[in-house]
């Protein structure tokens, strides 16, 4: 089942999302990770926006919203100049000190 995932005001139709906590230096900070398909068409704005690595995160289904970094990023294929080629994307996002 697919769920909306908006960083910095893109929206990701995101797959396998799951949110988590975990403490750090005595203080609870969320935690998600999903994986999402990139194209071709929209490689060069996924990757742009993911190398500022600076976000606002927000789930509107889970009323969820917070500031993150990458903690964890791999994709399936690291050429989509090709055009038709489409790559998996796994993001794991943590929340901000």
């Amino acid at each position: 089942m697919s769920q909306k995932v908006i960083i910095n005001d893109m929206e990701i139709n995101a797959h396998n999302v799951q949110v988590d906590s975990n403490m750090k230096n005595g203080e609870v900070r969320s935690k998600l990770s999903f994986d999402f398909k990139v194209t071709h068409e929209t490689y060069h704005d996924v990757t742009t926006l993911l190398y500022e690595n600076d976000f606002t995160v927000k789930i509107p289904e889970k009323n969820l919203e917070f500031p993150a970094v990458i903690s964890k990023f791999s994709t399936s294929i690291t050429n989509l100049y090709e055009p038709g080629s489409v790559g998996d994307f796994k993001l794991e996002l943590t929340e901000k000190e």
